[in-house]
């Protein structure tokens, strides 16, 4: 399992859904956890992603919500950066 590190922009966004929205947070939850566990499975649909966002990386929630993330360093570990969380308007 990676660690996660939860940035603030992706807290102040998560807060934001799970208000709006509170039937999510287990869905949102459940994502999270798997990410950590191997970022690659397909159920996440993982992709890179290019144009202002290049080197970073996407994975969906559902049919529109998704997770901006990156691969970083933290403590000497391998770890998971949480950048962003939202619809898919939101975050491209």
């Amino acid at each position: 399992m990676r660690k996660l590190v939860w940035g603030r922009t992706f807290k102040r966004a998560y807060k934001k859904i799970i208000k709006r929205q509170p039937e999510m947070k287990n869905d949102i939850i459940k994502t999270i956890q798997l990410l950590s566990k191997n970022p690659f499975m397909p159920a996440l649909e993982t992709h890179k992603l290019h144009g202002k966002l290049a080197g970073a990386w996407a994975c969906s929630i559902d049919y529109d919500l998704r997770i901006i993330f990156d691969f970083v360093k933290h403590d000497d570990e391998e770890a998971i950066f949480l950048m962003e969380i939202g619809s898919h308007e939101e975050v491209y």
